[in-house]
């Protein structure tokens, strides 16, 4: 089995889909990784919403941002899989699908992100670099990492 996406603008979110993100969202951002941050950012307004479902259920979640609405270059954040689906492996399908979605959406090649350090290795499996060195966004270890895709 594997997960079916969509990919939307905010404005065209469903109560109940905004809902089941941003409980995500919290689920892991904040209480499993134990960091008080404000997650609602006002960034969610500019975003395209790439959501991942299995049997119906909000799995993995990430959002896209056009160049110069975050980074000077397009960008993926909030990348999440929900903890009961790890083991699936299905970040690796989000990525690959937040990835495309830039290409599609944007017309994009080049994406910056702010990762968690600890996933360095997942994402440079994406084709991502490291660009920066370590610094703390919200108590957490970061790298600037990038991606240039023909």
């Amino acid at each position: 089995m594997s997960l079916s996406f969509k990919i939307k603008p905010f404005k065209e979110l469903s109560i109940q889909e905004l809902y089941e993100i941003l409980r995500l969202r919290s689920e892991v951002f904040i209480v499993e990784q134990n960091c008080v941050y404000q997650d609602i950012d006002n960034k969610d307004q500019k975003a395209l919403h790439v959501l991942g479902y299995y049997n119906d259920k909000l799995a993995a979640y990430c959002r896209l941002f056009d160049a110069g609405d975050y980074f000077d270059n397009a960008s993926i954040g909030r990348v999440i899989v929900a903890q009961k689906f790890r083991d699936k492996k299905w970040g690796n399908n989000l990525m690959i699908e937040a990835i495309a979605g830039v290409k599609e959406y944007f017309g994009k090649n080049q994406i910056t992100i702010s990762a968690q350090m600890y996933l360095q290795k997942f994402y440079e499996s994406h084709g991502f670099t490291k660009t920066s060195e370590m610094y703390l966004e919200d108590d957490i270890e970061h790298i600037e990492m990038k991606i240039f895709q023909n």
